[in-house]
């Protein structure tokens, strides 16, 4: 088994784990303000000290994995859900008015950046997590449709396609059948990335005030807050940037580990 397929696994356990555990409990209400207990060292009580508004660090990273990795997930089973057939529709009809139609609009897509997307919706409906998981999930449509167009054109081609086609089955059937199940090693490693491309942009989206809003925890909210105090308590910058750059770490480890598994190609190589 790949080292960096284990790392990264192992990282991304940790942060999902913690997120989890989130759900169901924390140490300490996120919510409540103590003024008293503000920048507190770290100490029994507090293993991370307190930020400026005398929240526990622990609880706020916690807190912040769950938004990062539910705005993130959520994104990415957006860009699967309708990108992927459409791409499959594309390679299916290649050449056609509708393989041209959903590539043109792949490009209109790519034109606009998540960010600038984000602030469109923002500017309609108001800043919120919602809005920060429609912005990164409609760039991710495209990404996903062109993976599973580029995956699925030289399938089309085969024997064995060429088989299912002459006992009858339509391209919809063959797409669903045959071709999906061919390039779900693709898709597997592509969502990985763009799985730590949403906590970035989560984090981005939430450090200028387009994310998760107050009392939702953010890590990039959490850089947001911190940035004013990065000399007199860096700690309060550093522990969500860690947290920031240990799960993209993870997530890109552990996408190039199951590429590295799943290719037969590298497989070989490897050998």
């Amino acid at each position: 088994m790949r080292v960096s397929l284990v790392i990264g696994a192992v990282l991304s356990a940790v942060f999902v784990s913690l997120a989890a555990v989130s759900l169901l409990w924390l140490p300490y209400d996120i919510t409540v303000l103590d003024i008293a207990g503000r920048l507190h060292p770290p100490s029994a009580s507090h293993w991370l000290g307190t930020d400026h508004f005398g929240r526990d660090m622990v609880a706020m990273l916690m807190a912040g994995a769950r938004t990062s990795i539910a705005v993130a997930l959520v994104a990415v089973s957006i860009g699967i859900v309708f990108g992927v057939p459409l791409g499959l529709a594309a390679a299916a009809y290649r050449g056609t008015w509708l393989d041209e139609a959903i590539m043109r609009g792949n490009d209109l897509v790519f034109a606009f950046p998540s960010l600038v997307i984000a602030i469109l919706i923002t500017a309609v409906f108001g800043a919120s997590a919602v809005n920060a998981i429609l912005a990164i999930g409609i760039f991710n449509i495209p990404v996903f449709a062109r993976v599973a167009r580029g995956g699925a054109l030289p399938l089309w081609t085969l024997d064995y396609i060429l088989a299912a086609r002459v006992a009858g089955k339509g391209r919809a059937r063959i797409s669903a059948e045959h071709i999906l199940p061919n390039i779900a090693n693709l898709l597997i490693v592509q969502g990985t990335i763009q799985f730590s491309l949403g906590i970035l942009a989560e984090a981005a989206l939430s450090y200028v005030g387009l994310g998760a809003q107050p009392p939702t925890a953010s890590w990039g909210r959490m850089l947001a807050d911190a940035q004013t105090m990065i000399y007199t308590e860096p700690q309060l910058a550093i522990l969500p940037g860690m947290a920031i750059v240990l799960m993209v770490l993870g997530l890109n480890l552990m996408g190039d580990g199951l590429r590295d598994a799943l290719d037969p190609r590298l497989r070989k190589a490897g050998m």
